[in-house]
């Protein structure tokens, strides 16, 4: 006897992989914990985490939308205002250092900062610029905003049963004074870029793992049982400060990503990883998944993606599903991915 004789088809590469049409491939999840219908799920991160949240409302669960649009503003600027987007209009959140930065804000650890950006007469927020799209009105229109931001993470604490983060990129621009860490480089959605003030970073394992720990325990200060589902955004590096090639930044960030994910997972309660990245990125799929520019997702794979997910669901928990469920397959081009106007300076 051995330890391997009694391992089930899904352990072994040729019964798992290689013998099977790559479509058929299954059992790719066992989640730690259930998720109910009726749980509150938050989601935030990288833009691929906008999938899950589509996702869970087409399935009937209980995505929280913690801070729903303004009934005065059109249903139709409901998305370039980020409201619907995740569950709080933080916009995209790509590192575990910015998740902790809005956490300490919402929690009172730290004041928010008062630094803003101006452009013929506007103002816009520099941790999240992309939100008002026209700018606000004045500064303190900002800090309103702003402040409601923080009001719904601290809703969305409070009722959340499950918080989904998807971890984006290691790569990231940090204000030299105060520490602060940018959504993206100053100068290129909004702002202006010094180099006597923004510095270029690009975490590595301990810092990414510390900063998730440091997350999780803000979250659970007001939500002891909260419970962890992390994924790895499988989109690519849109473009890399670092000097190297972008594939190869690319590989180191997410696999920095993903090895974090995976000590977490072993070393804390209540923390899962739903396995997105691999689903998506993995030799089977012979990039197939991807669009012709390798970097957006189909939506063919998103479909495929969020199959897997439910999958493991009901093979823990069956949950019912709405009589009429709507596609899953949105294209990436309609996520809102701030990074992605790096594109521009190619």
């Amino acid at each position: 006897m051995n330890p391997y004789q009694c391992l089930p088809p899904r352990a072994f590469w040729r019964t798992a992989v290689a013998d099977k049409p790559a479509l058929t491939i299954d059992q790719l999840w066992t989640p730690q914990f259930e998720i109910g219908n009726k749980d509150a799920i938050v989601t935030a991160g990288s833009c691929f985490a906008q999938h899950i949240g589509r996702a869970l409302v087409e399935r009937g669960m209980n995505w929280l939308d913690a801070e729903p649009a303004p009934a005065e503003l059109p249903a139709a600027d409901w998305k370039s205002h980020n409201y619907g987007v995740f569950s709080f209009r933080t916009g995209n959140l790509y590192t575990p250092a910015m998740l902790c930065q809005w956490l300490e804000w919402a929690l009172g650890v730290s004041l928010p900062p008062d630094e803003t950006w101006a452009h013929d007469g506007r103002f816009f927020d520099p941790f999240r610029p992309a939100v008002e799209p026209e700018g606000f009105a004045s500064e303190d229109a900002l800090f309103a905003s702003r402040e409601a931001t923080l009001d719904a993470i601290r809703t969305a604490l409070r009722q959340a049963k499950v918080f989904v983060f998807t971890l984006g990129l290691t790569e990231a621009w940090q204000n030299r004074q105060t520490g602060l860490v940018y959504p993206v480089c100053p100068g290129t959605v909004r702002g202006t870029f010094d180099p006597l003030l923004h510095k270029f970073c690009n975490f590595g394992f301990m810092d990414t793992y510390g900063e998730m720990v440091r997350a999780l325990e803000l979250m659970r200060s007001i939500n002891p049982q909260l419970r962890l589902l992390l994924t790895v955004s499988p989109v690519p590096l849109t473009a890399t400060a670092t000097g190297e090639h972008v594939l190869s930044a690319t590989t180191y960030s997410k696999s920095v990503l993903r090895a974090v994910a995976g000590q977490l997972c072993e070393d804390l309660h209540d923390v899962d990883y739903f396995p997105s990245y691999e689903i998506i990125t993995g030799t089977p799929f012979k990039g197939a998944f991807y669009q012709p520019n390798q970097r957006e997702v189909t939506p063919e794979c998103v479909a495929f993606v969020m199959q897997q997910f439910f999958a493991g669901l009901d093979a823990v928990q069956p949950v019912q599903k709405p009589a009429s469920v709507p596609s899953t397959c949105v294209s990436s081009e309609e996520l809102v991915c701030e990074d992605a106007v790096l594109d521009y300076y190619a």
